[in-house]
């Protein structure tokens, strides 16, 4: 049974926190310091309140509920996407992925293209994804994104990112 993809509602809040960090330490076991990504994913308090905060004008949300209906709080969502106006200055397209997550057990199960799908769609847009990380960037590359030859440091994890962008 295929997750359901939905708005995200301000009862989800916990659910999409939890979400939220499991992905990261699930998606950044390979790249980031074990005793900093435990540091970085452990504030549950802080994500909840970055989830139930409002987003602001054109950003938008969904989430992807898991099928099981009896999934504890922390499974309960499988996946998320986070869309919005383009927030660099020298955006190459005004459209940006802001994030895109999918759980560990739902990867390769094409819950991620049906997030790209539901939030993007065909449209061109922009992203940042951390160099180092293969699976996404090959997720991303099949999807039409290439790298435009922008970096930044992203001081929150300690690892450099690189701009994607489809046209």
């Amino acid at each position: 049974m295929q997750p359901e993809l939905r708005p995200v509602a301000a009862d989800d809040a916990e659910a999409a926190a939890w979400c939220h960090l499991l992905c990261w330490r699930e998606a950044y076991a390979d790249l980031v310091a074990a005793d900093l990504l435990l540091e970085r994913t452990s504030n549950l308090e802080r994500r909840i309140e970055r989830w139930t905060t409002p987003l602001g004008a054109g950003r938008r949300r969904w989430i992807a509920l898991n099928p099981d209906p009896d999934a504890p709080v922390q499974d309960r969502v499988a996946g998320f996407v986070g869309i919005g106006p383009g927030r660099d200055e020298d955006a190459p397209v005004p459209f940006e992925l802001e994030a895109i997550y999918t759980r560990q057990a739902f990867w390769k199960t094409g819950l991620g293209g049906r997030l790209l799908d539901v939030a993007v769609g065909k449209q061109p847009a922009f992203l940042w994804v951390f160099e180092g990380n293969e699976r996404a960037r090959a997720f991303y590359r099949r999807h039409g994104f290439e790298p435009d030859g922008v970096a930044k440091h992203d001081p929150y994890f300690d690892l450099w990112e690189i701009r994607l962008v489809r046209r």
